[in-house]
């Protein structure tokens, strides 16, 4: 199947910035978000990320301008998803509002679509089962900041045909990604990984083994990783990561437990970077941009 139109359900933090690689790779692009703010804040963040990337000399004014004309917005799912090719849902990591979204599309989406959610780590299978066309669902796993992050875990359900799997790999390709193919498990390969080393952070920060900035910056000076746990966290949100490990607990058992202390943090209201405080504290970063 020839993908041209792309539509992204939630124009929150992944979605933009899919629609921002959907655009840029040469597809039309639907941004859907019942939200007029948020369809606003999506398009000014887009902006915002072409400019940068103009500035790093990585993108040009010319596929700016040609990227968002590309895109058009849509307040409707089931407009939005009327002419794409493939649908891929950004919306919270909550397997109700999931799918919601997955019998909207498999009403009103033309036949042959594909429906992929963006999830880091719940059922593709279930997704796919309300749905009368199993065979063309499938994950499609992003990673934020999407725009530079090059990798896009692809994650197969029980049913997923292989010509979905290849149109996919495909997409994800033209919008510059890194494609890993996996087989639906908890978690996936890199959130149940992730949750892991996180969720230990944790505890050792709980236990007061070294402070948070010691513990990240031990993890990319002595592993090599790129952020430390905390810092990731933070960008991801402790409620995402929370509910992660929840779910991780529930199947796959005891090792997965989440630390009281990422518990509390959610509790207080501490999410991270989009809450202005999580383990670190951004209020004075989040001011000055406000300013």
């Amino acid at each position: 199947m020839e993908i041209k139109t792309v539509a992204i359900i939630g124009a929150g933090t992944m979605g933009r910035g899919i629609a921002y690689c959907s655009a840029l790779a040469g597809y039309r692009t639907i941004l859907e978000d019942v939200s007029p703010s948020m369809q606003e804040q999506g398009i000014e963040y887009i902006r915002r990320a072409f400019d940068e990337g103009i500035a790093r000399g990585k993108t040009t004014e010319e596929q700016k301008q040609q990227s968002l004309a590309r895109i058009v917005t849509s307040g409707s799912v089931q407009d939005a998803c009327r002419e794409a090719d493939l649908i891929i849902e950004a919306v919270p990591e909550e397997m109700e509002v999931k799918l919601e979204i997955f019998t909207i599309l498999d009403k009103f989406a033309k036949p042959g679509a594909i429906f992929a959610s963006n999830t880091s780590s719940l059922s593709i299978t279930e997704m796919a089962a309300i749905t009368f066309r199993a065979e063309n669902c499938i994950g499609m796993h992003f990673f934020n900041p999407v725009q530079k992050m090059k990798l896009l875990e692809i994650v197969r359900g029980l049913e997923t045909r292989e010509a979905t799997v290849a149109a996919c790999a495909e997409a994800g390709r033209r919008m510059g990604k890194e494609v890993v193919v996996v087989r639906e498990s908890p978690g996936f390969v890199t959130s149940r990984i992730n949750a892991m080393i996180g969720n230990e952070a944790f505890y050792m920060l709980q236990e007061g083994i070294a402070t948070a900035g010691d513990i990240d910056k031990a993890l990319k000076l002595g592993l090599n990783h790129p952020m430390g746990p905390f810092e990731l966290v933070d960008l991801v949100g402790l409620d995402v990561r929370l509910s992660i490990l929840q779910h991780l607990h529930r199947t796959l058992g005891e090792k997965y437990r989440p630390c009281p202390l990422i518990e509390q943090y959610v509790k207080a209201g501490r999410l991270g970077r989009k809450s202005g405080r999580g383990v670190f504290d951004y209020k004075d970063a989040a001011a000055e941009q406000k300013a």
